[in-house]
């Protein structure tokens, strides 16, 4: 056979090697890392004002948003969370959006109330000591957290969380166990 024979028989071979599916490829800005990596104990209250900690969802995937009502990037993110939430939530995975407003749970109430938010619970952290604890950047600020309770991913800035490509990512991590 000659060269040329030889190098389309060659090509033609790694075009037949399966490729990853898209869903293990990170997708948008979601940078992953190379090691699960420990998340710091943060606290903050629910919507009846009982306190909770990222514990109370172990054994889930979670997707952790830090925002704030007054943010426009997370104002315009939100609903995309929400969709997310109503695909995908459930024994196994949990986005839980937790705001800084200092304002209370009555701001993000409105909030909620005004975009049309109905699957996201109300999770408020009015200290903003979230924020330093995760070593957020600004906001949004979105960790994606292992059943472990371990970072495995983070976005810095704004998403499309209900984008097909984020969606199969997420739903690669759930099916993981």
């Amino acid at each position: 056979m000659n060269k040329s024979k030889e190098a389309i028989v060659v090509i033609g071979l790694l075009l037949a090697i399966p490729l990853p599916i898209r869903a293990a490829e990170a997708p948008q800005n979601l940078a992953v890392l190379e090691a699960p990596s420990a998340v710091p104990a943060i606290s903050f209250m629910d919507a009846a004002g009982q306190p909770k900690t990222l514990a109370d969802y172990s054994g889930k995937v979670v997707l952790l948003n830090i925002w704030a009502t007054w943010c426009a990037p997370c104002r315009k993110e939100m609903p995309t969370l929400d969709r997310l939430q109503a695909r995908l939530g459930g024994p196994d995975f949990e986005v839980v959006a937790l705001s800084m407003d200092q304002k209370g749970p009555d701001a993000v109430k409105k909030f909620y109330a005004d975009i049309g938010i109905t699957h996201l619970a109300l999770n408020i952290d009015t200290s903003a000591k979230a924020i330093f604890a995760l070593s957020a950047v600004g906001l949004p600020t979105t960790l994606l957290i292992n059943r472990d309770g371990k970072e495995i991913g983070r976005l810095i800035g704004p998403a499309e969380w209900d984008a097909p490509d984020m969606v199969d990512f997420i739903r690669g991590r759930i099916a993981a166990k």
